[in-house]
């Protein structure tokens, strides 16, 4: 009879394990995308595998008011430092998961007191228990306890493991995007340094230009005293001359504010900035070498970031696939346990232990599950149609900016040609006009013209400098 008892008790423990682990291996198919990316061999029609990147920002920003400031924002801004924060997140994600497939094991103790019926089940079989060299049952009853507690969840088909995997590739993609944010913080501290020396350039043109102006003002005021020009003229003048006065002002507060942006990038309260008293148009653009588009795969941080994202998304649809197969856990216990403290440490008879085994497998109602495994999955398609966009954005942006690099120094040799003219063409004006054969109409528009243009020529060369930080972005440079 026991046989056979034992013998069905073995049937069904099997025909259950079969039961979970057919209900459990089955999981929903679901479509799948592969990175399809078909990159150019070049972006031109040069091959140079030399590339900008690979050199350092300070051998790339070479000003030392720059670099100064570069390397205050990298200690101070608290946007960096925030970053910094997320990566340390990301770091301790790293240590839970690798916590989660390792035995968990606690020490627990506990006191308590029980005052049961006499005529229940537990109080009769208390007051018929014999023990024997005369201890007796108190009443109401204590008990007291001790011992070590552990549990162990095996990672029979990876799920931990690749949990703890995607945590190290999710922490590797903060890194990167700690990179990238060096990347543009440097970019936007060069951009804002170049526009303050083209706001300095601009205020000096517009100080030359009121003298200028109040010198003729001053001619034409004579000449107004001799009859030989109108109350017309003498109003055209001082109002160009007070409309000039006025740009001072506005670059001025434009200077405050591009110091102040520079104050708040390197994490400090508005102060003057410290810079170069060069001419922007004195400057002369580092040599640019774009390299091969295939290099854009291994500089540019956003495009890594965006890689170990994909890796990480299709770590999650493993681990959420798991989830519908068994899970075996195993648990143990040892301790001791006694009414009394003093027959709490006796062997064997205080001594408690257990150990079990545990699978389990989800039967019915796994819409939980399948909603998990679905979104793990469409956020892996998600993550592979982000790198395709960033891989396929960082080529255009070198392309862009190739071309505007290019553009910009021919724009930049015609417009200092117009400047020199427009100057020559202002002395020029001025004579003629002192001798009468020039009208005063001509002055105003030749000064005007000639203002505006230096003005075009530094906004020019600003774009230009602007544009070589834009293509070292662009190739992945600045956090190296």
């Amino acid at each position: 009879m026991i046989k056979m008892i034992n013998r069905l008790n073995l049937i069904y423990t099997g025909v259950v394990i079969l039961l979970l682990s057919f209900s459990g291996c089955k999981a929903p198919g679901l479509i799948e995308r592969d990175v399809e990316i078909n990159l150019p061999e070049t972006y031109s029609a040069t091959t140079d595998t030399a590339q900008t990147t690979l050199v350092n920002w300070k051998d790339y920003f070479t000003d030392p008011y720059l670099g100064a400031l570069i390397d205050t924002a990298l200690q101070n801004n608290q946007e960096l430092n925030i970053m910094l924060q997320e990566i340390s997140i990301s770091k301790a994600e790293i240590k839970a998961r690798k916590g989660e497939y390792l035995p968990f094991v606690g020490f627990g103790a506990a006191a308590e007191t029980e005052k049961v019926g006499r005529y229940t089940s537990q109080g009769a079989n208390d007051a018929n228990t014999e023990i024997k060299d005369g201890v007796e049952f108190p009443e109401p009853l204590p008990n007291y306890r001790f011992g070590l507690q552990a549990s162990w969840e095996l990672d029979i088909w990876g799920k931990l493991r690749n949990s703890k995997k995607a945590a190290v590739l999710n922490y590797l993609s903060s890194l990167e995007g700690r990179n990238f944010m060096v990347t543009q913080l440097v970019g936007e501290l060069a951009e804002s340094y170049y526009e303050l020396m083209a706001l300095d350039n601009q205020l000096e043109i517009v100080n030359r230009n009121i003298e200028i102006r109040n010198n003729a003002f001053k001619i034409i005021k004579l000449q107004k005293e001799a009859a030989r020009v109108t109350g017309l003229a003498v109003s055209r003048f001082e109002a160009e001359v007070l409309h000039t006065k006025s740009l001072q002002f506005d670059i001025q507060q434009r200077i405050i504010e591009t110091e102040n942006r520079i104050n708040f990038l390197v994490g400090r309260f508005p102060q003057k900035v410290a810079r170069s008293t060069t001419k922007l148009v004195d400057l002369n653009p580092v040599t640019i070498t774009s390299g091969i588009p295939a290099q854009l795969l291994e500089n540019r941080t956003d495009v890594k970031q965006a890689e170990l994202a994909l890796s990480a998304a299709k770590l999650d649809v493993k681990v959420a696939k798991a989830r519908f197969y068994p899970s075996l856990g195993i648990s143990a216990g040892i301790g001791y346990e006694a009414f009394n403290p003093k027959y709490l440490l006796n062997s064997p008879e205080s001594l408690l232990y257990s150990i079990a085994g545990e699978l389990t497998a989800p039967l019915l109602n796994r819409n939980e599950i399948k909603a998990a495994y679905m979104t793990a999955n469409a956020k892996q398609i998600q993550a592979v149609f982000d790198y395709e966009k960033t891989v396929l954005n960082a080529y255009i942006e070198v392309a862009n900016q190739l071309s505007k690099v290019d553009n910009l120094a021919k724009s930049y040799a015609l417009k200092a040609q117009e400047v020199d003219a427009l100057n020559r063409s202002v002395e020029i004006s001025n004579k003629l006009f002192s001798s009468a054969r020039a009208d005063y109409m001509e002055v105003l528009m030749t000064q005007r013209d000639a203002l505006d243009s230096n003005f075009d020529l530094i906004e020019t060369k600003m774009d230009q400098m602007n544009a070589y930080v834009h293509m070292y972005q662009a190739l992945g440079g600045g956090w190296n």
